[in-house]
C-alpha cells in the first residue's frame, strides 16, 4: 500500500513541478519538462508494479530492467552494434540516398513519373514480414540482410518526400533561373534542392524509426547470436522479460537520438525556412 501511496503523491507533486515549469520561458524548461514526466512515469510505473505486486514474468519493474542493463552492458551493446551501425545504419543511408537520387531521376523523366511511383507505391505496400524472410534467403543471416529490409522501408518515404520537396517552388522563382539562363543542373543546385530540404528531412526523420524497427524485425527471421531482435525473441522464449526491457528501452533511447540528430541537422541546414522562425 504504501507504494502506491508513495506513487501517488509522486504524481501529484510531479504534475504540479511541470505546470510552474510550463510557466516558465526559458530554454531550459523545453528538455526540464519531458525529463520530469518521463522520470514520473518510471516511478509511477515502479510504486505500481510493486504495490500491487505484479509477476515479474507480465510487467518487470523499471528498477529490474535497470540492473539487468548494467548487468550485461557488454551483451547489449554488441547487440546495438549488429543491430543498429551495422544493419539499420547502413541500410538507411543506402535506402535515403537512393530515394533522394531516384526522385531528381523521376523529376527529370516523364515517363518515370508515370510509371515509377505506382510501382513504388505498390512495393511500399508489401508487408515488411512477409519480405524479411525472403531478403534474408537471399543476403544471407548477417547484416546484410538486415540492411536489405531497412532499404526497402525507407526507400519510398524518402522517394515521395523529396519529390513533393523538388516540387515547392513556385513558377515565378522558376522563370527567374530561366531569364538567368540556368541550365537543369544550376536550378537543381540553387533553387529546387534548397528549397526542397524541408521536405527531405521530413524525409530523413520518418525513415529513422523505421530503419530500426526494420532491422530489429528482419533480426526474428534468421540472424547471427547476436543482435537486439535476436535477443528479444530469444529471451522472450526463456520468460526473461527484464532482459527484453532493457533491449527495448536502449532501441528506443538510440531511436531518440537518431531521430533528435536528424532535427538538428535540420536545423543547422534549413535554418532560413519559416517553420525554424520563433
Amino acid at each position: 500500500m504504501s507504494w502506491l501511496v508513495g506513487a501517488a503523491v509522486v504524481w501529484a507533486a510531479a504534475w504540479a513541478l511541470n505546470i510552474a515549469l510550463s510557466r516558465v520561458d526559458a530554454p531550459w524548461t523545453r528538455i526540464a519538462i519531458p525529463v520530469v514526466f518521463g522520470l514520473t512515469l518510471l516511478a509511477v510505473w515502479e510504486g505500481a508494479v510493486r504495490g500491487f505486486e505484479v509477476n515479474p514474468i507480465i510487467l518487470p519493474a523499471p528498477s529490474a530492467s535497470a540492473g539487468t542493463l548494467v548487468a550485461n552492458v557488454p551483451t547489449i551493446w554488441a547487440d546495438l552494434v549488429q543491430t543498429f551501425f551495422k544493419g539499420a545504419l547502413s541500410g538507411y543511408v543506402i535506402g535515403c540516398t537512393a530515394g533522394v537520387l531516384a526522385a531528381v531521376a523521376v523529376d527529370r523523366s516523364p515517363f518515370l513519373q508515370r510509371g515509377l511511383l505506382p510501382v513504388g507505391n505498390f512495393l511500399a505496400a508489401l508487408p515488411i514480414v512477409g519480405m524479411a524472410p525472403i531478403l534474408v534467403i537471399w543476403f544471407g543471416f548477417g547484416w546484410q540482410s538486415k540492411a536489405a529490409v531497412v532499404v526497402v522501408m525507407v526507400f519510398f518515404p524518402m522517394l515521395v518526400n523529396t519529390i513533393e520537396g523538388l516540387r515547392a517552388t513556385d513558377p515565378m522563382q522558376r522563370d527567374l533561373m530561366h531569364t538567368y539562363a540556368a541550365n537543369y543542373g544550376q536550378s537543381l543546385r540553387f533553387l529546387r534542392l534548397p528549397a526542397a530540404l524541408p521536405f527531405i528531412f521530413n524525409g530523413l526523420k520518418i525513415c529513422t524509426p523505421l530503419a530500426l524497427i526494420g532491422a530489429i524485425v528482419a533480426e526474428f527471421f534468421g540472424s547471427p547470436t547476436v543482435g537486439m531482435g535476436f535477443r528479444i525473441s530469444t529471451e522472450v522464449g526463456r520468460l526473461a522479460l527484464d532482459m527484453v526491457w532493457a533491449e527495448i528501452t536502449v532501441a528506443a533511447i538510440v531511436g531518440s537520438a537518431f531521430y533528435g540528430c536528424m532535427a538538428l541537422l535540420e536545423r543547422r541546414l534549413s535554418f532560413w525556412h519559416p517553420s525554424h522562425r520563433r
